[in-house]
C-alpha cells in the first residue's frame, strides 16, 4: 500500500480481532487493519501481537500497532487494497514458524 520505511511511530493504537479458527482470525485481523486505513487514515509499520485462546473454539488477537496518519506525499502510495479475501487463505505451521498465505483484492 505504501512505503513502510516512510512510516514513523508517532501513534500507538490497540488493534483487536476474533475468530473461531486461525483462518477466520487472519481474515478478521487483516480486515481490521484495512478498515483502520480506510476509515481513520492510519498506516502501520510495526506490530506487537499477542494471540490468546478465549474459549475451546475461539481465538483473540490483540496488538499494539505503531504508525501514523497516512499522507500521500510522505508515504508514497503504491497499490490500493480494495478488500481482504478468503481465496487461498491458509495458516501453515512448520516447526516454530507460522506461514500466512492470503490474497488481497487490488
Amino acid at each position: 500500500m505504501c512505503n513502510l520505511k516512510a512510516i514513523s511511530h508517532k501513534q500507538v493504537d490497540d488493534v483487536e480481532a476474533d475468530g473461531t479458527d486461525e483462518v477466520e482470525l487472519l481474515y478478521d485481523w487483516l480486515e481490521t487493519l484495512l478498515l483502520k486505513f480506510e476509515l481513520e487514515g492510519k498506516v502501520y509499520s510495526k506490530l506487537h501481537v499477542d494471540l490468546t485462546k478465549t474459549s475451546s473454539s475461539a481465538l483473540h488477537i490483540t496488538a499494539k500497532a505503531y504508525g501514523e496518519k497516512y499522507t500521500r506525499q510522505v508515504h508514497d502510495s503504491k497499490v490500493e487494497v480494495k478488500a481482504v479475501t478468503y481465496h487461498k487463505m491458509e495458516v501453515v505451521r512448520k516447526g516454530n514458524s507460522v506461514i500466512l498465505r492470503f490474497v488481497l483484492d487490488l
